[in-house]
């Protein structure tokens, strides 16, 4: 066997005879350097790690400007959140904008949440021209709480993300479908309970699918918020009293509704048009 072959380790002899060969040369001199990949370019799963991440730095103190910072850091200014599970009495679909994005989350924590994090298990990535999709069909929301006593409570279901395809990466589209969830007691809580009463409350669900009260309360409120969005929005941009305000919004709803294909863009000028009539 060759002198200079090892098999398993590096061979010094062979190291040494090219250091010497090109020291200070120019091809031992421009050797690349290992530069920092972008840290979230063409990662979506690292993105939800990061959001997982700063969910566990909220704190008891963290106030409006701390969730409205958190949305701004993974969400689109377009972006649109939708929550589809089942209930005693049917399907329910919620569908909420950006501005009501950060009170979702935080309504979360004030069901009596102390911790948040979403698990995913073989996610699958598609590239588009201008997004990337997360899909997740095993996708689990696992939520600690602490009142009324200890619960880790683990909801399942499809998670499907779309992200912008640049170096922010934030979220256009968030959509999770539940299909089911566990609610579970350390045992050392079920040995410890004497009192019958206390065992019946223990063996009693405290979400609903997997959902706070809280966050559902605050979900049936968006269904009235978010078409006053646009009314709200309009109000602010334009200086507009809220019955001009209604009056262009319900207007141009009209349009768009009685509108041809074909002539949307003069449907358009004309709205803007009315728009400034509007605001004299």
């Amino acid at each position: 066997m060759c002198q200079f072959c090892y098999i398993g380790r590096p061979n010094p002899f062979l190291f040494e005879f090219f250091r010497r060969r090109f020291h200070g040369s120019v091809l031992y001199r421009s050797l690349p350097v290992p530069r920092r990949h972008t840290p979230y370019f063409g990662q979506p799963d690292y993105r939800i790690y990061e959001l997982n991440k700063r969910l566990q730095q909220r704190t008891e103190d963290s106030d409006n400007l701390w969730w409205d910072a958190f949305a701004t850091e993974f969400f689109e200014d377009d972006a649109s959140l939708t929550l589809a599970f089942c209930l005693e009495d049917g399907p329910k679909r919620y569908t909420i904008g950006r501005t009501l994005i950060p009170r979702y989350f935080r309504s979360i924590f004030e069901g009596g949440v102390l911790e948040l994090y979403y698990n995913m298990k073989h996610p699958k990535e598609s590239f588009h021209n201008t997004s990337i999709t997360l899909d997740c069909d095993q996708c689990t929301m696992v939520t600690h709480h602490g009142k009324p006593f200890f619960t880790k409570v683990c909801t399942e279901g499809r998670l499907i993300l779309e992200f912008t395809f640049d170096d922010l990466m934030r979220i256009k589209s968030w959509h999770f479908a539940v299909r089911s969830h566990r609610e579970l007691i350390p045992r050392n809580v079920m040995l410890s309970q004497q009192d019958p009463g206390m065992l019946d409350q223990l063996s009693k669900n405290i979400t609903r699918q997997g959902i706070t009260n809280s966050t559902l309360n605050y979900l049936r409120l968006c269904v009235i918020l978010e078409p006053m969005q646009e009314l709200m929005s309009r109000h602010k941009a334009y200086a507009l009293s809220p019955r001009d305000c209604l009056k262009t919004t319900l207007f141009q709803k009209w349009q768009r509704m009685v509108a041809p294909p074909g002539k949307r863009a003069a449907r358009k000028q004309a709205t803007e048009t009315q728009r400034i009539e509007f605001g004299r």
